[in-house]
């Protein structure tokens, strides 16, 4: 399948989830979500950006100086604000973090680095998201609890297996998996599991998670929801892990998995989709400064400088062949 027609197909099938839940649930979840929404709520989410936005910042300064590249924490922060408003008002969910890298890596004149920075700062923040999700759906019971002990021994060999890895030395392979096998495991040591890295980027990716999940608690809270924090917490995080699937404009995975596991809890799917709108709105007002960011961008922007006005002016040639102006 082409690249182009794989995109296409998240597409669909993300829009095809909400056209399903509007179809078994009706509008109205949707309507509902949309009216609970106030003013605390809003105000929540947009402070609560800025602490996540700003350890997503740092998290991805400490990975792009392991892997060579200079980065410095506000402009680190102004792009992160940039690509989460891109990423929740374009298709596909990571279009925002591939302009980041992109930009990034021509501002330091090598656009590989740049993007592989970005991807091996979401991917290390996506693994530290899974540990905590595993250990807290093993403490806490959920619609998954059973399936949970083998989930998290998967986990565990594959954090096994990843930190072997990243510590083998490359052989003298010349194939193109040897050659890629090798820059992964390079940038791991570097980027990911160098001394004074690592530490700092479990803290920054567990703040975040904690941010995100304080997030998704007021949003069910604001749309009626009185269950219990320890019946919710679990719940949480699995909508959260289903947040990383491609989506249209973060709508999608999001609604049906919040469906799905409010209505396996006895929550009700209609209450779980109107939480995850009330969501949905919050995360879109609190990514609002990465519109200011793009277009304080624009007005910044060189505009093509006009030719100089040339002025001619008339030659008049005297009697004696001396021309003058």
């Amino acid at each position: 399948m082409s690249r182009t027609a794989w995109t296409w197909t998240r597409l669909l099938v993300a829009a095809g989830t909400l056209a399903i839940l509007v179809w078994r649930l009706g509008a109205g979840p949707f309507i509902d979500g949309v009216r609970t929404v106030d003013g605390r709520a809003l105000a929540a989410a947009a402070a609560l950006a800025v602490l996540t936005t700003v350890c997503c910042a740092w998290r991805w300064k400490i990975v792009a100086r392991g892997l060579g590249v200079d980065l410095s924490l506000s402009a680190a922060v102004a792009a992160y604000y940039r690509s989460l408003f891109l990423n929740v008002t374009l298709p596909g969910g990571v279009v925002g973090d591939i302009h980041r890298g992109v930009s990034h890596g021509r501002n330091v004149s090598d656009v590989g680095r740049g993007l592989r920075a970005v991807a091996w700062e979401r991917s290390a923040g996506q693994a530290v998201q899974i540990v905590l999700t595993v250990v807290v759906l093993l403490a806490l019971p959920s619609p998954v609890q059973s399936s949970m002990p083998l989930v998290a021994i998967a986990v565990v060999v594959a954090v096994v297996a990843a930190a072997l890895g990243a510590r083998a030395r490359p052989g003298g392979g010349r194939s193109r998996w040897a050659r890629i096998r090798s820059a992964a495991a390079s940038d791991i040591r570097a980027g990911l599991l160098a001394r004074g890295a690592w530490l700092g980027i479990a803290l920054a990716s567990a703040l975040v998670v904690g941010g995100h999940v304080i997030t998704f608690l007021i949003a069910a809270r604001t749309a009626g929801t009185t269950a219990p924090l320890s019946r919710l917490l679990p719940l949480t995080l699995l909508v959260l892990l289903a947040m990383v699937l491609p989506s249209v404009g973060g709508w999608g995975p999001r609604e049906g998995m919040t469906a799905w596991v409010f209505a396996a809890a006895g929550l009700g799917a209609g209450q779980g989709v109107a939480t995850a709108v009330v969501y949905g709105v919050m995360v879109f007002v609190a990514s609002l400064p990465g519109a200011a960011v793009l277009a304080a961008a624009w007005f910044r922007r060189p505009r093509q400088s006009e030719p100089p006005l040339q002025l001619r002016l008339p030659v008049v040639v005297r009697r004696d062949g001396d021309a003058r102006a």
